[in-house]
């Protein structure tokens, strides 16, 4: 039997403060399988995001283990861990973190750009892919005049520029009007179907999560499944 995609084993992560030690992820257990879509909710402050920057290497868990392919991720030096994120992870938050000065099409090549590769090798993939996110119209805009609709398709490209098979989505709707945002979760979903990228996303929008093939609710630092 395969492994999972994505499987995290008592998954712990507090931070010290002059009043003691805050618990925020107490030993949480989670496996995704490839070309699962996962919703994670929650109350505010109650460490969703944290949960998923550990996913994505962005931190580290005080103890617990997050393995991907059946290969814990934290074992790699930092260099690898790098180069892993690059090529296995792709990242879209509530602010997209784009480059305004940039074009959509500049933005969205920066992880080839990052990874060594030229513009002239991965322009036409950049250019593909901003097409399949609606913005063909739009590639040589500079982000900074787009609208945060257009921005966010933007992210969204350039989370899949280099074909990740794991996508991470903080609050992805959160800071669109509720029209915008209806699109962008329809765009996630509509990637996840046609490209089977796994896809796991942070959001209060209960009514785009029920649209993900599971959910989970995290409460008190551990993780309630639906």
């Amino acid at each position: 039997m395969s492994s999972p995609l994505l499987e995290v084993r008592g998954l712990v992560k507090s931070f010290p403060t002059g009043e003691g030690v805050i618990e925020v992820l107490r030993g949480i257990d989670l496996a995704i399988e490839t070309g699962e879509s996962l919703a994670i909710l929650g109350q505010s402050g109650i460490g969703k995001s944290t949960l998923l920057h550990i996913l994505g290497t962005l931190d580290r868990p005080t103890a617990g283990s997050v393995l991907f392919r059946g290969e814990d991720v934290f074992d790699k030096s930092p260099d690898a861990l790098a180069h892993f994120r690059n090529r296995s992870l792709g990242f879209v938050f509530q602010f997209h973190h784009l480059l305004p000065e940039f074009s959509a099409l500049e933005n969205t090549m920066m992880p080839g750009l990052v990874r060594g590769l030229t513009q002239d090798e991965i322009r036409g993939d950049a250019e593909e892919i901003l097409r399949d996110v609606g913005l063909g119209d739009r590639l040589t805009h500079p982000v900074g005049k787009l609208s945060g609709g257009e921005r966010q398709r933007v992210a969204v490209a350039r989370a899949l520029m280099m074909k990740p098979p794991l996508v991470l989505a903080d609050e992805p709707t959160g800071n669109l009007d509720p029209q915008t945002g209806d699109q962008i979760g329809e765009l996630l979903l509509d990637l996840n179907r046609t490209r089977s990228t796994t896809l796991i996303v942070v959001t209060h929008n209960e009514r785009f999560a029920s649209r993900l093939s599971r959910q989970a609710t995290l409460s008190a630092g551990s993780v309630l499944l639906a």
